[in-house]
């Protein structure tokens, strides 16, 4: 707001001084007396006009490619609070990506014919320059599509499904119960869909490891158990369902007849669609689950597995690395970390060496809430007394602040993973669904107190919800890049938010301080031990063995996430390459500005434009960095 404000006293005082002058330049002229410098000035505002009306130009028409955009996704309408197509679920089969790469294509070819980069303003070729990498990118991956496992240690479609229906699909209405309904049919097909692609990619010898099918069908039991399904508890679905039909019914929107129908239609849909493609998930998995690697090893092994991670690598770091550079990155880094992780260790007294040490964090029961109920419990508002300390000194360190909500909540039974990593899930831009920061707890011995501090930052503020809702609830941008996702962004920002919430003040204790530098070794060593599995040639165990060495991390949840980087290939090495990048940026501004750097300044810049790929992240705070020089 300061800003448009700024721009229209700007725009008056720009027009007083044209008025005043314009009898001194007609007089000018006619004696002949008008300088280059003065031509150039007189010339600037209309240019500078030109620029605003192609941008504008260019953003509507960006606005309108969006909505095009989104009628591929019914279930990315639902994320962003819309219903349209509300009972419906994406067409998830080969064909349907291949329509979407080809209408991005058109796109793009349009986009350069219609517009004209050199007329844009600085932010106007931003948004251009995006749209093109978004579609190369895209088209870069599509030769591996295959090569994209069905199931990973973070989730997979037999999970993700029922999660979408329950935490996304709010029902206000009848006609928004009929469409979830309709929902389960759509996710019945989808399902099909992912498993002819699953089978498509095992005949071309493509599986991820053993371990993965076992956890997908463990996932998508757990689904089907239960009522309607047989003897016992509500399924996860059928439980979702009888909540909302009684939300309806006690809102007064539905009467108790028609209360009834709707759960005998839920219950119809969940045991004559969704069970059938779900037992046919489960069979094939059970079936072919022999083909796969028990002992897992990385994608280097598959067809095409090195040019595959190679496109991985550079999907995940935006920048033009080799597994060895991204290798040695992690080693220097490790070594870096180790060294500040010995100083606290003698800091607090501790009579041992740093290996020690990690197993004292490891396993001491100081470190862990009881694995109870009133233990979780504990946790969660330990957890939202440190998102609510944090939350006070924002304005110190930023002037854009998120305006959405943040709530702290224990991963649904379903597909809760012991160990399990915990994850952010965003709101709708309107704010009318809070992000939510999910935690994995059915194993409190993975979750050390040491670490809970700095996932808490990570996760929601400064972190992911402070990033992804500001990015939501831009304006002034064209919507596309509201809604853009770079993992080296977003991950990078949210490590940096880690080091930046010390800087705040946070983090007085030093255990909870060494579990910063923890969290910071664990994506050290993620740098190391995912290109060491797939392109190196290192075990599971190598890996483990890795980061047992170089952390305190609990045991339960190393394993968990060295599953997770063989089953996602290069997603790990974005964190650490983010948050490098973002402080090499800092750096640069602080050295260049010196008393001229605000640290609520660069903040805003790298949060204001949305997610960003790193090499358009740094052109735009070289920009900004110009623009304060010039100023």
């Amino acid at each position: 707001m300061r800003k448009a404000l700024l721009s229209l006293v700007i725009a008056s005082v720009v027009a007083g001084c044209q008025q005043a002058e314009e009898p001194k330049k007609e007089a000018q002229l006619e004696s002949g007396a008008v300088t280059a410098e003065q031509q150039a000035a007189d010339a600037a505002p209309a240019a500078q006009s030109e620029q605003d009306a192609e941008t504008k130009r260019l953003g509507e028409w960006f606005d309108a490619k969006y909505e095009e955009e989104l009628q591929f996704s019914p279930i990315q309408l639902s994320y962003l609070g819309r219903k349209e197509q509300y009972d419906k679920i994406d067409d998830m089969s080969k064909a349907a990506d291949e329509r979407e790469l080809a209408w991005k294509k058109a796109t793009v070819e349009e986009m350069k014919q219609k517009f004209d980069y050199n007329k844009l303003t600085d932010a106007g070729k931003e948004s251009y320059d995006l749209w093109i990498y978004q579609y190369e990118q895209d088209a870069a991956d599509k030769p591996y599509w295959d090569h994209s496992y069905f199931a990973s240690e973070l989730g997979g479609p037999e999970a993700q499904f029922p999660t979408f229906l329950i935490n996304q699909h709010k029902v206000d209405t009848e006609q928004d119960m009929r469409d979830y309904i309709a929902r389960i049919g759509g996710i019945s097909t989808a399902l099909g869909q992912l498993l002819e692609r699953a089978q498509g990619s095992a005949k071309k010898g493509i599986r991820p490891p053993r371990f993965a099918y076992d956890t997908a069908i463990e996932r998508a039991q757990k689904v089907t158990t239960g009522q309607p399904f047989g003897e016992g508890d509500d399924a996860p679905l059928m439980a979702d369902a009888k909540k909302k039909i009684a939300g309806l019914k006690d809102a007064g929107k539905i009467d108790d007849a028609t209360a009834k129908d709707l759960q005998a239609q839920v219950e119809k849909a969940l045991t004559g669609e969704l069970k059938p493609s779900y037992d046919a998930y489960i069979a094939w998995l059970q079936e072919d689950r022999t083909n796969a690697d028990e002992a897992p090893k990385g994608v280097s092994n598959l067809p095409d597995g090195d040019a595959f991670y190679s496109n991985r690598l550079s999907n995940y770091t935006n920048l033009p690395l080799t597994a060895e550079q991204v290798h040695q990155i992690g080693l220097d880094e490790v070594a870096r970390i180790r060294k500040e992780m010995e100083a606290i260790k003698d800091k607090v007294g501790f009579d041992g060496s740093l290996p020690e040490f990690f197993a004292f964090i490891r396993t001491d029961d100081q470190f862990y809430y009881p694995n109870t109920d009133e233990g979780r419990e504990k946790y969660l508002e330990e957890t939202r007394g440190y998102l609510a300390d944090v939350k006070s000194k924002l304005p110190e360190y930023f002037g854009l602040l998120p305006k959405a909500d943040l709530v702290v909540k224990r991963v649904e039974a379903f597909r809760e993973v012991p160990g399990g990593a915990q994850h952010y899930v965003p709101g709708t831009p309107d704010g009318k669904r809070p992000g939510t920061y999910y935690v994995h707890m059915s194993d409190m011995s993975a979750l050390s107190t040491t670490d809970m501090e700095t996932v808490t930052y990570h996760e929601g503020n400064p972190g992911h919800h402070m990033q992804i809702s500001i990015a939501q609830e831009l304006e002034g941008i064209p919507q596309f890049r509201t809604q853009a996702h770079f993992t080296p962004y977003v991950e990078g920002w949210a490590l940096y938010s880690e080091k930046l919430s010390k800087e705040m003040g946070q983090f007085k204790d030093p255990y909870r301080d060494f579990g910063r530098l923890t969290a910071e070794m664990w994506r050290a060593i993620r740098l190391v031990v995912d290109t060491g599995m797939h392109a190196k040639g290192w075990t599971q165990e190598q890996a483990v063995e890795y980061f047992l060495e170089n952390s305190a991390i609990p045991e339960g949840a190393v394993r968990s996430e060295v599953r997770r980087y063989l089953t996602v290939p290069g997603q790990a090495t974005a964190y650490k390459i983010g948050m490098l990048k973002i402080e090499e940026l800092r750096g640069k501004a602080e050295e260049q500005l010196g008393d001229q750097f605000d640290i609520r300044a660069f903040h805003d810049t790298v949060l204001g434009g949305g997610a960003l790929p790193l090499p358009l992240l740094e052109k735009r705070v070289n920009n900004w960095i110009a623009s304060v020089k010039q100023s």
